[in-house]
């Protein structure tokens, strides 16, 4: 059986490392798996998930001009009903990210912009206004820090 992009495969992991592991195919070729396609949920280690010698189905994500086998264990896994069935009060599916909130990443789903039924357009106006209300606020409490505009100067 040769290896082919979108095949189910069995191999053995041969090595782990901090962002992935290697895992031995058939015909004795070499594909990775990287972290981020060992589990559906947030992968700190790799050694929480698998071992070396273990024997694994993975399935081919890809494979590039120099030979390279991209390898996923997340795309074999069941999804999960969650994730599929809209919410009772947002009629949409919401996303929690792994990273805790308030860490670096920038804007993220699931914050005060998001669970309700209003457009792209309304979101995003709402949230200008509020990042305008934001600036106002620092540029006042900075600019009296600073002796800013109109204020006074002793000559």
């Amino acid at each position: 059986m040769s290896i082919e992009v979108g095949s189910v495969v069995e191999g053995v992991v041969t090595g782990i490392t901090n962002f992935g592991a290697f895992v031995e195919l058939p015909e004795g070729k070499t594909g990775l798996v990287h972290i981020s396609e060992v589990a559906d949920v947030y992968v700190k280690d790799v050694h929480d998930f698998l071992q070396e010698n273990e024997k694994i189905q993975v399935k081919v994500l890809s494979i590039d001009e120099r030979g390279k086998i991209g390898l996923s264990i997340k795309a074999l896994q069941p999804k999960k009903e969650e994730e599929h069935r809209p919410s009772a009060a947002g009629g949409h599916t919401s996303f929690h990210s792994p990273r805790p909130h308030g860490g670096r990443g920038g804007f993220q789903r699931g914050g005060r912009y998001e669970g309700t039924n209003a457009s792209f357009e309304d979101k995003l106006s709402r949230f200008l206004k509020d990042s305008d209300e934001r600036l106002t606020d620092l540029r006042r409490k900075t600019d009296s820090k600073r002796g800013g505009r109109g204020s006074r100067r002793s000559d």
